[in-house]
């Protein structure tokens, strides 16, 4: 049965990657009998500027319609003015709570060929492969009260609320479970109980689940000690698991130990193993419409989304493989050049990534 991807490129550089992300499914279509239907929508400051919501109701729709949605980026400084509640940021959030996207994968995996890319010693970090299971549609984005207020005393006061139910906690380390016991069987689970009451309540929930994993060795770490282990010794983590806000933080702090954030893939699942794939990094509008983004982390969205949500792991695996040839090649873009590799365009790192299909 054909499978349908919403594909929606959002502002920025989200144009031009997501072309050489479509570029992929259409070789893999024409050429390996890939069953998809590819269909167009808007989000964030492309859609505010088109329809005035940043997630108009049509893409809202396609978007629950479809099998798994493919994203760019979102955002740019021309949106910067806009009432919070219309920033193209709004878009995305939309879409990961209405479509029930709890669980953000987010794979840090150094390519041998990018060992020198990284700004850490090639020893610290040749041969990571870690895995960052983020909870998206709880925590202190989403939690209620929020908001701006003025004093009795006319000075102005923001606040927002950290609020998890057990639930929310239980379903999350289940996740990182499920993954770790495909990996290498090591879950640490990341919080701050030492001075946060929902985090301490997060570290209980989360060693009660890990009763029902023996096989599964679960650590528990506060969040500034992990941040200082990510860059420390990376290689001892092999699964962490960790509220929204601390696996934004996190993720990014990992994906440079890559040696580019451009290479970093994502996917965000609902309890059905719905999707919505997309590259980690923003929308970079300083760089936008030059020829320059890394297009590789929305490719390998592309596979994580073959490999999660449409059961097509061989097409994944071919996918990885062709990137992994065009490094081979010694091809980079500007964000991951060295002496001696041929620095390439976006649209030039999509067509070798394709033909290498």
């Amino acid at each position: 049965m054909t499978k349908k991807i919403l594909i929606l490129p959002g502002d920025g550089i989200g144009q031009e990657i997501v072309a050489e992300a479509v570029k992929i499914l259409n070789a893999l279509k024409a050429n390996h009998g890939l069953d998809v239907e590819l269909i167009d929508g808007l989000v964030g400051g492309a859609a505010y500027d088109e329809t005035g919501s940043p997630l108009p109701e049509e893409t809202l729709a396609k978007a629950r319609e479809c099998d798994a949605v493919l994203l760019g980026a979102v955002g740019g400084y021309k949106w910067e003015s806009l009432d919070i509640s219309v920033r193209p940021e709004k878009g995305l959030l939309g879409l990961r709570k209405e479509l029930g996207l709890f669980a953000n994968l987010r794979p840090a995996i150094l390519y041998p060929q990018l060992a020198d890319a990284s700004t850490l010693k090639p020893e610290i970090v040749s041969g990571l492969d870690l895995m960052i299971v983020r909870e998206l549609t709880g925590g202190i984005y989403f939690g209620q009260p929020r908001g701006v207020r003025t004093l009795d005393s006319g000075e102005r006061q923001g606040y927002n609320t950290l609020v998890y139910s057990e639930s929310e906690v239980d379903r999350i380390v289940r996740v990182a479970m499920d993954i770790a016991m495909k990996r290498g069987k090591r879950v640490c689970s990341v919080d701050k109980a030492n001075v946060l009451e929902c985090t301490e309540m997060w570290r209980e929930v989360a060693t009660k689940v890990g009763a029902d994993y023996p096989e599964v060795a679960l650590s528990h770490m506060y969040v500034d000690n992990a941040a200082m282990q990510l860059v420390r010794a990376p290689k001892q983590f092999d699964v962490m698991v960790t509220t929204n806000m601390f696996g934004d933080i996190l993720s990014d702090c990992a994906a440079m130990l890559t040696g580019s954030i451009g290479m970093l893939p994502s996917a965000s699942l609902d309890e059905n193993g719905k999707g919505m794939y997309e590259p980690i990094h923003g929308s970079a509008p300083d760089i936008a419409g030059q020829n320059v983004a890394n297009p590789l982390a929305t490719i390998l969205s592309v596979a994580m989304m073959l490999r999660y949500s449409l059961d097509e792991p061989a097409m994944a695996e071919r996918i990885e493989a062709a990137v992994n040839q065009v490094l081979d090649d010694g091809l980079r873009t500007a964000d991951i050049h060295s002496d001696g590799m041929t620095k390439v365009g976006t649209a030039e790192m999509g067509d070798a990534v394709t033909a290498a299909l």
